[in-house]
């Protein structure tokens, strides 16, 4: 296997590396996750003849409103409809095999009651068929690096979104080797250049440093509390992706501001309606999650006219946040308010609780 399609010269290089240079166990976590690159280059911004930057457009789940979520068709029209990237989510079969898929159920999108994709090998997930058309069978991460490496797809990205209910020491492992596996041609570029890893929680850290140390890392978060932590020196390069109505709300005021001023990347969550699309733009958002890229084209494209669509009073009213998105804000805001302690408590150590778990268990 060629070194330069080598993701990593070795994966478990970079780990070591930093366990040398640190005695006190403690003392050297705090400086591990140093290792991660930082997020997507600058080739990835659109601008325009102004040098104004305009937020990526990432497909989430592919083009999510005309085609079966996750399916490569769905990446393909999202591409073809001017999408800049892709954003997946991953799950596990029974089997050990990386799937596309973000349910844990397959009831919703495949129609199969009481059944989940860990409880079921490859050879049966590979049988099924989307419920919705054009019907479309469900892919495996390794489909998506084949799809990936075709010719005039060397420039998109996919952010990764690895859901919470995995066992990270079940699915890291399984990501590396999938993509170690696959080399990409010699005309694209290296993986760790076209990957971000999306991580809900702290836990899977340690885990994409030991496995997957040259891809970048976002955190996946609806609660800003627990997302100021990773704004520290220990996490220097972890970007975030965020829902836009909690970013939006009081419980993000303040947080876009230390998160650029730390040259953190910031993406955000699901953005359909061309007047969020346009508040994107203007608070200088990196990268946008939405199930309607064409929508997004439109908006961009305004933008890139000389920010003809974005001056004068027909562009406030285009912006005007409606009751009903107001409402949502709040509601949404109050919402993680009221019960996001519990679901930090459940789901989501602290980096901290992290680092000393981790110590305590060498």
């Amino acid at each position: 296997m060629p070194s330069e399609h080598h993701i990593v010269e070795d994966v478990t290089a970079t780990a070591s590396q930093v366990r040398e240079r640190h005695t006190p166990a403690l003392e050297q976590e705090k400086h591990e996750y140093e290792e991660f690159p930082p997020a997507p280059p600058p080739h990835w911004e659109l601008t325009n003849k102004h040098n104004a930057r305009i937020p990526l457009c990432a497909a989430h789940r592919g083009f999510k409103l005309r085609y079966p979520e996750n399916t490569l068709s769905a990446f393909k029209g999202a591409l073809e409809a001017g999408a800049n990237a892709l954003e997946t989510d991953l799950h596990v079969s029974r089997d050990g095999v990386v799937v596309l898929s973000h349910d844990p159920w397959l009831k919703r999108c495949f129609g199969v009651e009481n059944k989940k994709v860990v409880d079921c090998d490859w050879e049966y997930l590979s049988t099924l068929r989307t419920v919705d058309e054009p019907v479309d069978r469900m892919p495996r991460f390794v489909d998506l690096l084949e799809f990936l490496d075709q010719e005039g797809r060397e420039d998109v990205w996919v952010l990764l979104d690895i859901k919470l209910d995995n066992d990270p020491n079940r699915v890291i492992p399984l990501i590396a080797e999938a993509i170690l596996s696959h080399p990409p041609n010699r005309t694209s570029k290296p993986w760790c250049s076209r990957f971000v890893l999306g991580c809900w929680s702290a836990k899977f850290l340690p885990l994409c440093a030991e496995h997957l140390p040259k891809i970048p890392i976002t955190l996946i978060c609806f609660d800003i509390s627990y997302a100021r932590q990773f704004l520290t020196d220990a996490t220097p390069n972890i970007g975030f992706n965020i829902n836009q109505r909690v970013l939006m709300g009081p419980l993000g005021r303040g947080f876009l501001e230390e998160a650029k001023k730390a040259n953190r990347m910031v993406y955000v969550w699901t953005v359909n309606a061309p007047n969020l699309m346009r508040w994107c733009v203007r608070h200088k958002i990196d990268a946008i999650m939405t199930d309607d890229p064409v929508t997004y084209g439109v908006v961009a494209a305004e933008w890139k006219g000389q920010q003809a669509g974005f001056e004068g009073d027909g562009a406030k009213k285009k912006e005007k946040i409606t009751f009903k998105q107001r409402l949502q804000i709040w509601v949404i805001s109050a919402l993680v308010l009221l019960f996001g302690w519990a679901f930090k408590l459940k789901f989501l150590p602290s980096l901290e609780k992290v680092k000393y778990q981790k110590a305590k268990a060498k």
